[in-house]
């Protein structure tokens, strides 16, 4: 017998499972056989497609038996599926195989740690047994081997490993139950747990008990071994969406997905003609939590003539989708598509497009019909839509419809269309301003301006918006200019500009003079109202905020672009610059009033002594 420890991970989700998702233990079950299926899917692939497993006699199947013994309660799940080798029960049931799980735990907050939703997110649901049990025990043969191997433990940091006996494939999971699980030795327990969760299960899961039969005078007369099966093993999919209720979706996303809450919307579609396919898609109500991973779990399945084929590929849909969970079933593609065939293959490549178009179009006219419904999907999912603004151009103009925007002038989110039905009608161009947080670009003395003169600004606030936006050009004839560049003036007045530029001649050139090469060019502003300063770049520079997001990203050879610095004569400081001829007073005025509009625009100083040191001194004068 070997004993082995937890990685040490597993010993944190098993604590975190036991004592903070209690509340959900009833899911262990949904859990377990979610995984025996699995193994049957597997399995009934391989006698399709490997040779070595072409005669294999299988017939797919569930077993769940119980013992309601007072003195020793137990649970027993069963498969004959694909089953597990001895590395393999070390492995799977020993490691969490997800890079990040260990951070990602240690970062959760309280109420994150209540989430029954945080239990399939892993692809660790086996551990939730542990919620039930006081030990639980695996017997597993590996198809196509001869040896079997036991795996047990009390999930308190150890698990033993020893050989054992099984007369045929699959696995065996044994659950002594403990005094929070033995309301489940129970046959009404059982089924309606079955009937809730695993309804949909393609295979189908059997129930054994004990019925106590009795004579017309209610005399117990003997008992009699049951064996029932207890749900409709249909693919739901496949059903008519006619005889499907919101409830039978509602419960097949939780079952599949692993999530505890419902799927905020959901897209049928069963397709006749050149590809025929059926694919099931919802958008879930809360991000997953590796949304921005590298190493995202897809959330798509992928079946042909109802036989699974993976959950690993991330090209069944594209990456900006990756939150949609679903899935595929095609009539059409091959039983033996490998990774690589289903990359080039032009039956999934239609479906795939297919798809993309149904999905965005249903959401488009979810965001028309229902616009409450569609901005809680807007808050969990605007950033990877703006993905898509980049990437998929031939769905732009209905992304362009589906992204929102937070705005200067209206509450939480807004569409491009809504902005254009509010804009003055002698406006030219969409205005926006991108970089930082919310919070600091509502801030920006650059808005002054613009407010000032009722005309509205959409603040970008997500880190691709940089990228993304300028990629769009125009939206509905109207040319979206970022206010943080030069060229976004045009609309202010302009004979105020011109007059300004001329009273200002002579301290613009003081404060160019003193500055050098950190900026590109001084000019009068005339779009600030109580700010002395600001900076802004040129049309065709990369705005300072994208800069830094290079940098972050270890681009740091990237060409830099210098600010201009746009100054406001009406500012006591720059009043100052104009009235004085002392240099070193204007050379340290105009360093700090450039360092001062860079820190109201969240960018990181280079020589922050530096400016400490000219503030001290202008301070002590």
């Amino acid at each position: 017998m070997e004993q082995k420890k937890f990685k040490t991970e597993v010993s944190e989700l098993l604590h975190l499972i036991i004592h903070s998702l209690y509340s959900h233990k009833e899911i262990f079950l949904r859990e377990l056989i979610s995984n025996a299926s699995d193994a049957l899917d597997k399995l009934k692939y391989l006698t399709l497609v490997d040779p070595a497993f072409k005669d294999l006699q299988f017939t797919p199947r569930i077993d769940i038996a119980f013992s309601d013994d007072d003195k020793k309660k137990t649970l027993v799940i069963s498969d004959n599926g694909v089953g597990m080798a001895h590395d393999d029960l070390a492995d799977d049931l020993g490691t969490i195989a997800r890079s990040g799980t260990k951070n990602f735990l240690k970062n959760l907050t309280e109420d994150q740690k209540k989430d029954s939703n945080l239990i399939g997110q892993f692809g660790v649901g086996f551990y939730s047994s542990f919620m039930v049990a006081e030990r639980v025990e695996v017997v597993s043969r590996k198809a196509g081997t001869e040896e079997a191997w036991k795996w047990s433990s009390t999930g308190k940091g150890t698990f033993t490993l020893e050989e054992a006996q099984r007369d045929s494939q699959g696995t065996t999971i044994t659950l002594h139950l403990n005094e929070e699980g033995d309301e489940y030795a129970n046959r009404w327990a059982l089924d309606r747990l079955i009937k809730r969760y695993s309804d949909h299960i393609a295979f189908p899961i059997f129930l054994e008990y004990d019925q106590d039969e009795y004579d017309d005078k209610g005399k117990k007369k003997g008992t009699e071994h049951k064996v029932e099966q207890v749900n409709s093993a249909a693919a739901l999919w496949r059903r008519s969406k006619s005889e499907l209720t919101a409830d039978d979706y509602n419960e097949f996303y939780k079952n599949t997905s692993h999530d505890s809450e419902d799927p905020l919307y959901y897209v049928h579609t069963q397709a006749e003609g050149a590809n025929n396919y059926t694919t099931l898609f919802f958008i879930p109500s809360k991000a997953p939590y590796d949304l921005y991973h590298a190493d995202y779990k897809p959330g798509v399945k992928l079946y042909v003539k109802r036989v699974y084929i993976t959950d690993d590929e991330k090209e069944l849909l594209p990456s900006y989708l990756r939150f949609v969970r679903g899935v595929i079933d095609s009539e059409d593609l091959p039983l033996n598509v490998s990774r690589e065939i289903l990359q080039q293959n032009r039956i999934m490549s239609n479906i795939r497009t297919a798809s993309v178009k149904k999905i965005l179009g249903e959401l488009k006219k979810l965001a028309e019909q229902n616009p409450e419904l569609y901005a809680k999907i807007a808050e969990q999912f605007n950033r990877p839509l703006k993905e898509g603004l980049y990437s998929d151009y031939a769905n732009r103009e209905t992304l362009l419809d589906l992204v929102r925007f937070k705005s200067s002038e209206v509450e939480g989110y807004t569409s491009l269309t809504a902005y254009k039905e509010r804009m003055k009608e002698d406006q030219k161009n969409i205005y926006y301003l991108a970089g930082g947080n919310e919070e600091t670009i509502r801030r920006s003395p650059l808005l002054e301006g613009y407010r000032k003169k009722g005309i509205e600004v959409l603040l970008m606030t997500d880190d691709i918006d940089d990228i993304v936006v300028p990629s769009i050009g125009t939206y509905q004839e109207k040319t979206l200019k970022a206010i943080n560049k030069s060229g976004a003036v045009d609309e202010l007045d302009k004979d105020e500009s011109k007059k300004k530029s001329k009273e200002g001649k002579d301290v613009v050139k003081k404060i160019k003079k003193a500055l050098g090469e950190r900026v590109k060019d001084v000019v009068v502003s005339t779009r600030l109202v109580d700010a002395p300063a600001v900076v802004v770049v040129d049309d065709d520079d990369m705005s300072v905020q994208m800069q830094q997001i290079l940098k972050s990203m270890g681009q740091s050879d990237m060409p830099e672009s210098t600010p201009i610095l746009e100054i406001n004569l009406d500012s006591p400081v720059v009043k100052k610059i104009a009235d004085t001829d002392d240099e070193t007073y204007i050379t340290d005025l105009s360093q700090v009033l450039l360092d001062q509009a860079l820190l109201n625009e969240g960018v990181m100083l280079k020589n922050p002594a530096d400016f400490v040191k000219r503030l001290t001194a202008l301070l002590s004068r």
